[in-house]
């Protein structure tokens, strides 16, 4: 499956003012998917924390703002390497544990090597309220569901796909007199 918002997230690791992202958007609209398949396509390793099914990675970010302790925890306890700028971490169902959000002005300041998405619903993210609100310090993305161009080259019709577009974009010969008279 393509997801366009793949390319965005490109740009985003490529970017030399690359903070942590949040990416945002509805749930079940395919945030872990989208991560989970731009992890695997441009990066060596991914390192995947979901902190709705795992609860003591919680604890990691509850005790301490030390960023090379947390990612030390965070390695042992899932027994998954974590390589700067090789590896992309995702932090899943962010908007259980506040103090995650809050650490990313952390990561952005003391630790900018490392390549973080995290993904959460919009309304877990709102309730969530953390105390601390990393202002500045991260990137967001919004993912919105599937476009019918995306549903098109999911299902293989990329000739269809490409034919829409190039018609989105061209006026039609009546059209363009109502363009240029004012209508």
């Amino acid at each position: 499956m393509e997801r366009l918002i793949l390319n965005k997230l490109l740009d985003w690791k490529n970017s030399p003012y690359r903070k942590p992202l949040i990416l945002k958007g509805v749930r079940q609209v395919g945030k872990t998917w989208t991560l989970k398949e731009f992890g695997r396509r441009y990066y060596e390793n991914t390192a995947y924390f979901n902190f709705d099914e795992n609860e003591e990675y919680k604890q990691f970010f509850e005790t301490t703002k030390d960023v090379d302790r947390i990612l030390q925890n965070l390695m042992l306890a899932s027994g998954q390497k974590i390589v700067p700028e090789k590896t992309l971490m995702i932090f899943d169902e962010i908007q259980d544990c506040p103090k995650v959000i809050n650490s990313m002005k952390y990561f952005c300041e003391n630790a900018p090597q490392y390549h973080i998405a995290c993904a959460g619903s919009l309304l877990g993210i709102a309730m969530a309220k953390p105390s601390s609100f990393p202002v500045g310090k991260v990137n967001f993305k919004q993912i919105d569901p599937m476009t019918f161009t995306e549903f098109l080259l999911a299902n293989g019709n990329e000739n269809l796909a490409k034919y829409l577009e190039r018609v989105k974009r061209e006026p039609e010969p009546g059209n363009m007199r109502m363009l240029c008279s004012g209508w």
